[in-house]
């Protein structure tokens, strides 16, 4: 039996005022996060063979890069929405260590 997992299950798309692709961005990303917190924390429980540790592994790294990706699209935007005129020159954010 397959078991539904967040990246898996239906949602109903997002929509915003303006760019529907903005919209799929921001709605990709909450589903590729969804899906990695729920795969950590099956990999966490210590209950998966190696095999299927390392598959989890790979999806993990394949989810996280599509989080990166969106997240560098939001910044972007952000930087073309602060000087729509010359988003060429907007400085880059300050990635700090919060962590």
């Amino acid at each position: 039996m397959a078991k539904q997992t967040p990246d898996t299950q239906a949602h109903a798309p997002e929509t915003a005022p303006g760019n529907p692709q903005e919209a799929s961005a921001v709605t990709d990303f909450e589903q590729s996060m969804q899906a990695l917190e729920a795969l950590v924390a099956k990999m966490e429980a210590g209950e998966m063979s190696l095999e299927e540790s390392l598959a989890a592994y790979e999806r993990g790294v394949g989810l996280y890069r599509r989080c990166q990706s969106a997240l560098e699209q939001a910044e972007l935007r952000v930087r073309q929405l602060s000087d729509p005129a010359r988003p060429e020159q907007a400085s880059a954010f300050d990635a700090g260590d919060d962590d």
